[in-house]
């Protein structure tokens, strides 16, 4: 029989990625990386890359955008080029868009109008973001409530989703088709708390900065091509540190930026995660039990220990909950 697909999700400075090193090692596992920064070549320091190899990190060049479709195309191949050589596939990011665009597949919405798109951000620019997502809550309520006001890609997504084709995004997704057969083991790395978490988020951002972030973005900002509008230079980090290059903020609300986009980000995904299906949720001081829970030494399904997993109501969506109010 074959072993499901390890999938370790997570906000962004949760340990994922040292955890999902030591999954690898523990079961001659080979990690896939499920970023959207980290595909860019160019993107590192900013986008935390690590040190351990994985694949689909640095396959596309920075001016040529990258979908969750391409993802979910490209990590199949990987998966089955993994299986072939006999090892156990284990993806590993917080882009939550292209999980599910791999595990539970991508709606099927027809091709929108551009001049639709360039009329809402005409829009946002007269009114701002927040207004434009007070519209969304009025016609699509339950894909407003996954956003920030700020969101600006996915609220003009949204609007421009309803007014292209008069459904809201939120039943489009409903209809997604059924991927391709394959048996995922979804692992959720939750933190501890609030105050936790954003401690560890303030300590990578520091040293990323003295890593040099600034530089990093600097070689981008010069690169020929490169501009806000592209996915890769939206990426929390390097947007910022680009409106600092052009002179519009200092470095010291340059950096106050950063962190709250990263704080941001971290809410989004656990959002997401929230409302994931069939999720195993651990907390990030409890990841041993995770290796003991896979260890192919076990002899028998009682050895597991359920504890770890988290029916809607149990103590780990009730954490997950607490979590949620306190961020």
């Amino acid at each position: 029989m074959t072993e499901p697909v390890l999938a370790l999700l997570g906000p962004t400075a949760s340990g994922k990625s040292a955890l999902a090193e030591r999954l690898a090692e523990t079961f001659d596992g080979e990690l896939i990386s499920v970023d959207s920064a980290l595909v860019y070549r160019g993107l590192s320091i900013g986008a935390a890359k690590p040190d351990y190899p994985h694949h689909l990190v640095h396959i596309r060049e920075p001016d040529d955008p990258y979908t969750a479709a391409d993802f979910a195309s490209d990590a199949k191949q990987c998966i089955d080029e993994i299986r072939g050589r006999g090892r156990r596939p284990i993806l590993v990011g917080g882009s939550m868009l292209y999980f599910r665009a791999l595990i539970q597949g991508l709606d099927e919405i027809p091709a929108i109008d551009p001049a639709i798109r360039a009329d809402i951000e005409a829009e946002a620019t007269r009114s701002g973001w927040p207004a434009l997502h007070q519209q969304l809550t009025e016609i699509d309520p339950e894909t407003a409530g996954r956003l920030h006001p700020n969101h600006s890609q996915r609220i003009c997504r949204a609007l421009e989703v309803y007014r292209g084709t008069g459904t809201p995004l939120g039943e489009w997704q409903q209809g997604n088709p059924t991927p391709e057969s394959e048996d995922y083991e979804c692992i959720a790395l939750c933190p501890e708390d609030r105050a936790a978490l954003h401690a560890r988020i303030a300590s990578r951002l520091d040293a990323m900065f003295a890593e040099g972030l600034v530089a990093e973005v600097t070689r981008l900002f010069e690169q020929e091509g490169l501009h806000t509008d592209l996915p890769a230079i939206r990426a929390v980090g390097y947007r910022q540190v680009w409106s600092y290059l052009e002179g519009e903020i200092d470095l010291a609300t340059c950096r106050e930026k950063v962190l709250a986009a990263t704080r941001q980000l971290a809410k989004r995904q656990l959002t997401w995660l929230r409302g994931w299906p069939d999720l195993t949720w651990i907390w990030t001081n409890e990841t041993g039990q995770l290796v003991r829970r896979f260890d192919s030494t076990a002899d028998a399904p009682d050895s597991i220990d359920h504890g770890l997993s988290a029916p809607s109501g149990g103590i780990w969506f009730g954490r997950l909950q607490w979590l949620m109010r306190n961020f």
